[in-house]
This record gives structure tokens, C-alpha cells and sequence, in this order.
């Protein structure tokens, strides 16, 4: 094989093995996340607050992977709250108690609804997948001038790129059932919280940072 020959055979295997990593890689960061349940009445709370009898409970950093880029993306911050009523009268979380921040700026507590359909994966968007349909798979060998020679080739894209697709959309579409249902679950806003009661909740809030927050009783 000449040196240009030898050059020419060298670049179409960089070519290949690039193509293929660039593929896998693709493939490997790009896909759905699961959704870990954060199940509020069993997790540590770190943080504190207590005023007029009622104390709050309250853990940031519950989401992972695709859920949580969401939240850095959207500027929205999913928080479990834990309040606990020691006064003497039953107060409705949201009209009688709400939250503040340590600088006593008011805190948007987002409809449940509406964090969900700002934190939730988009399953349509893994249809890009289906780019992948086209691809083929080449098996080659060297012929007697020292060139690659084609001899055969296999259309794995009509299962990969399909197959990754539809998986995906699946695994996204699970995802995302599980994440509105504890939402709805633990909806806290408009709760009633009776003397000497705890409720655990989850909710939305619009904040780029992850800061302190208090109770602020009427």
C-alpha cells in the first residue's frame, strides 16, 4: 500500500470510529430520566423554623438528572415542607401561613399543576431518535491494491433508531406520571392544619438560589 493509500485508509477509519463514539455518546446523555420518589413524611428535613407556634420543616435538592436541570433551567426550586401546628388555633397553609425568605421578601408558592408542567420531561422530544433510522452498519476489508473494500452492510437504525425513540418516550411518559402523582399528593396548598397537627407538602417556588425560609403567620 502507497503512503497516500495508507493515509487515505487511516482518515475513513478515523472517520468511522469517530462517528461511532459521537453516536454512543449521543445516545448515552440524551436519554429519559427515571423519577426517585421523594416521599416528604420520610425524609430528613435539615432546615428549621419556628414562630407563633408553628414550626417549619423544609429540604431543597429532591430532584435528579433531567428534573433537576429542569429546575436550574426554569428557575423554579421544588421544596419539602414539614409543618407542625403547636398553637392554639387550626390555620390554613397559604392564606393564614406563608412563606417568606430570610429578607422577609414574599415567596410564590406555584400551583402544583404548574410546577409539573415546568419541571416535567417533554417525552416528544426523543423522537430525534428517529434521525437515526438511515444509519447502516459497514463491514469492510482490505482488497489487494491495500484499500477498504465494502462488503456488507446492516440497517441497525430501523431498530435503534425507532427502538431508542420509542423507549425513551415510554420511560420519559412513566417518569413523569409518577412525578404529577406525589405532587398531587402532597399538595399543601389550601390545607387546613389542626391544633397539634403535622402536614407535609411540596412545593414550587420561583428562586434561582436556595435560600432560607420562614413562616410568616397572619
Amino acid at each position: 500500500m502507497t503512503k497516500s493509500n495508507q493515509l487515505k485508509h487511516n482518515t475513513i477509519l478515523k472517520f468511522i470510529k469517530a462517528s461511532s463514539v459521537f453516536v454512543i455518546v449521543l445516545c448515552l446523555t440524551s436519554c429519559a430520566s427515571g423519577y426517585k420518589m421523594i416521599q416528604p413524611k420520610t425524609i430528613n428535613y435539615i432546615s428549621k423554623n419556628e414562630v407563633d407556634g408553628l414550626t417549619l420543616q423544609y429540604r431543597y435538592e429532591l430532584l435528579h438528572k433531567k428534573y433537576e436541570k429542569k429546575e436550574e433551567k426554569k428557575g423554579v426550586k421544588l421544596v419539602a415542607i414539614k409543618i407542625t401546628n403547636n398553637s392554639n388555633r387550626d390555620v390554613t397553609f397559604g392564606k393564614d401561613v406563608t412563606l417568606a425568605f430570610e429578607n422577609d421578601y414574599n415567596v410564590y408558592v406555584m400551583d402544583n399543576e404548574k410546577v409539573f408542567k415546568t419541571l416535567k420531561q417533554s417525552p416528544a422530544s426523543y423522537l430525534w431518535y428517529l434521525l437515526l433510522t438511515p444509519l447502516n452498519l459497514y463491514t469492510t476489508k482490505t482488497n489487494s491494491y491495500g484499500l477498504p473494500e465494502q462488503t456488507s452492510s446492516t440497517p441497525i437504525g430501523l431498530v435503534l433508531g425507532p427502538g431508542l425513540a420509542g423507549g425513551n418516550m415510554i420511560a420519559a411518559g412513566s417518569a413523569n406520571k409518577k412525578f404529577r402523582t406525589e405532587l398531587l399528593k402532597y399538595n399543601i396548598n389550601g390545607t387546613v392544619i389542626k391544633k397539634g397537627e403535622t402536614k407535609h407538602g411540596l412545593i414550587g417556588i420561583r428562586s434561582d438560589s436556595y435560600d432560607a425560609l420562614k413562616l410568616r403567620v397572619k
